[in-house]
């Protein structure tokens, strides 16, 4: 299984000295854990809806205010030429906790499934999140998700 954790370097230095990684790649005021094998994490099997459906249940019964944003998905042109003009933005990452902790802004949290990896908007939303002082991770695993929530709120 492959797992990322993205922290910011200026904030959240109690993720960093706990993170497992085998490279480490400096980005301006961010520093973002390459991809490694993690044998302690199982990766998540199912679809990524009902990945997406087991954290919102487990959010909702520890009252943690977040949201998902449903920018996925298949729409028409014009509903998709909408939803744009209203504001959607590509790369959002799929959870969003609204809650601050250990310096940062909030938790945001981008949930994958079997071979799939971030596209490049979400890549760059990613990298945006980190620079305004957000803990960002990338997950393919419910294990690990409901780790890091419960240390990002403890």
């Amino acid at each position: 299984m492959i797992a990322f954790a993205i922290v910011s370097l200026s904030i959240c230095k109690e993720t960093q000295k706990k993170a497992v990684c085998k490279k480490i790649k400096m980005t301006g005021f961010s520093m973002e854990f390459l991809p490694q094998k993690r044998d302690d994490f199982k990766p998540y099997v199912g679809s990524e809806d009902n990945f997406q459906k087991a954290v919102a249940r487990y959010l909702d019964a520890k009252g943690v205010l977040w949201f998902h944003c449903p920018n996925g998905g298949h729409r028409n042109v014009a509903e998709a030429a909408k939803l744009k003009a209203m504001g959607v933005k590509a790369g959002i990452p799929d959870v969003l906790i609204l809650e601050p902790r250990k310096n940062c802004y909030g938790f945001a949290i981008e949930l994958k499934v079997g071979r799939n990896k971030c596209a490049d908007h979400q890549n760059e939303m990613r990298r945006h999140f980190i620079a305004h002082n957000w803990h960002v991770l990338v997950s393919y695993s419910l294990d690990q998700v409901i780790y890091e929530i419960d240390k990002y709120l403890s």
